[in-house]
């Protein structure tokens, strides 16, 4: 019975979540980690505290950003000290400025054995690149 309540609890999200384009990232990450860390069962992110070592686990948590042309502040989407960074991505409407190869990430149409290898006809590995190289300009001991 458990399972099948998760199965429906899983779908009844991508259900939500899927075919929506256009939105602005920042409009919708925040709801829909926050709805994707409850599906997992996970505890929430913290409340945002003034003081910044106080933000152990918290969405928009200012970090300093090292760069080679100097330091800048930022801030980092999702943060867990000593567990992950997480930079969240909004993919292109379809149709509209659209990357070569863009598929929506619910429905994409991915053949069984391309499925987890890079090549340069996906979007969205450009998108993770993207986001992977972000978290990597935050300093590791914020």
């Amino acid at each position: 019975m458990g399972e099948t309540k998760n199965t429906e609890a899983v779908e009844a999200f991508i259900r939500r979540w899927q075919g929506r384009e256009g939105g602005q990232e920042r409009a919708n990450y925040v709801s829909f980690l926050n709805e994707l860390i409850a599906l997992l069962g996970l505890p929430p992110p913290d409340p945002a505290d003034a003081t910044h070592e106080h933000n152990d686990y918290v969405f928009e948590r200012a970090v300093k950003k090292h760069r080679d042309e100097g330091d800048s502040q930022g801030r980092i989407d999702l943060y867990k000290k000593n567990s992950f960074v997480l930079e969240a991505k909004q993919s292109r409407l379809k149709g509209a400025k659209k990357v070569p190869g863009q598929n929506d990430l619910f429905t994409a149409d991915i053949p069984e054995d391309s499925r987890g290898r890079r090549s340069a006809d996906r979007a969205w590995d450009v998108l993770m690149l993207n986001a992977k190289r972000q978290a990597e300009e935050y300093p590791c001991r914020q």
